[in-house]
């Protein structure tokens, strides 16, 4: 599989200079990270929560992870991990378990953690196990320009 064409035209039309980067097929971030050679701060990944008011997307570095505790005072409601049937039922055309951070093209809320902000480059999941989405912060940022960000994550 390659990457699915909503995130591709959702790129191009917010007219975001980005590369594409194979990788051996993995499916765990921090094994990507290490077969991409990519500091794991700038590997971003995507964590879909579930609440009351819906689905949400939060994306952090792949070396956190998302502070439940901290979203569900952000969003003042309880919020849990969504089920991998909720991913797939979201994310049709990506692969289950490579959720991309660009939950926009998907009609999902995307709120960044401030970790990922002002890194000189951003990698992440295009959406199958075997390529990475490549851009600069700038672009990173600018393509993420609509979304809350904050404090979101911990350390594992």
């Amino acid at each position: 599989m390659s990457m699915p064409m909503t995130i591709r035209e959702y790129l191009r039309a917010c007219d975001i200079d980005f590369e594409e980067v194979p990788h051996p097929r993995e499916v765990t971030t921090s094994r990507i990270a290490q077969q991409a050679h990519i500091a794991g701060n700038q590997l971003a990944k995507a964590v879909m929560l579930h609440g009351d008011a819906g689905y949400r997307l939060a994306v952090v570095p792949s070396t956190c992870d998302a502070d439940l505790e901290r979203l569900s005072a952000l969003f003042h409601e309880k919020v849990e991990l969504a089920s991998e049937d909720e991913i797939s039922d979201c994310f049709k055309d990506c692969d289950p378990g490579a959720t991309t951070p660009v939950g926009q093209a998907y009609g999902l809320q995307v709120y960044i953690d401030d970790l990922l902000r002002h890194q000189p480059d951003i990698y992440f999941e295009a959406g199958d196990h075997e390529t990475l989405v490549h851009m600069s912060g700038s672009e990173f940022d600018r393509l993420m320009t609509a979304s809350p960000h904050g404090q979101i994550s911990r350390h594992h």
